[in-house]
């Protein structure tokens, strides 16, 4: 990288740059929105760690990650690790308010669903559906995970529904790599196709 790119790099960064004073006057709506999310939540712990987390990704905090965060909310750092890493719980509720709010605010008439798979560069082959394989984001067949997005599109607005991880074949028929990264056992290779990381 040229002296002169890497300086016109990092005038381009700084001007991203967002304080976090800038949510300020959103955080009541921001609250109010998140509440049809937090009632989804099958747990009462993870109902209470909802406002936490987004208290900590909003904060002034250098770094967000689940220590840091855990701090400045004044939990113990497991109950953050938990909620953001390790616990167990179901997303379809939450993706089935997210259906329905862009329904009841962004919907029209002209509005279509649109299907769209994308590529994740990665390093290594303990990521759950990571192969050799044609790699959009690089243009060539590289070390990456392939998932496969839905979204909402009309002349006014987009916004994504939900997304799934494509599950290939030898990730499908590898039993210790399928448990090794929790990969339910409800979800199936179909030799038709490559199978989305969704129970059948």
């Amino acid at each position: 990288m040229t002296p002169a790119w890497a300086l016109r790099r990092e005038e381009l960064l700084s001007d991203c740059l967002v304080s976090p004073d800038v949510f300020n006057p959103m955080l009541e709506r921001l609250g109010e929105f998140v509440v049809p999310y937090q009632e989804a939540l099958e747990t009462e712990a993870g109902q209470r760690n909802v406002h936490r987390y987004l208290q900590g990704l909003l904060s002034h905090l250098p770094a967000k990650n689940a220590e840091d965060i855990a701090t400045l909310v004044d939990v113990e750092r497991q109950v953050m690790q938990e909620f953001i890493g390790t616990a167990l719980w179901d997303h379809r509720p939450l993706i089935q308010v997210l259906v329905g709010q862009v329904a009841d605010r962004l919907g029209e008439p002209e509005g279509i669903i649109a299907f769209d798979p994308s590529s994740f560069p990665k390093r290594g082959s303990h990521s759950v559906g990571v192969k050799r394989q044609w790699c959009g984001h690089r243009g060539k067949v590289d070390t990456c995970q392939v998932g496969v997005f839905m979204g909402y599109v009309s002349d006014q607005e987009h916004a994504l529904l939900d997304f799934r991880l494509s599950l290939p074949e030898e990730w499908a028929r590898d039993e210790q790599r399928r448990q090794e990264c929790h990969v339910p056992k409800e979800v199936q290779y179909h030799t038709r196709h490559e199978q989305c990381l969704e129970p059948v």
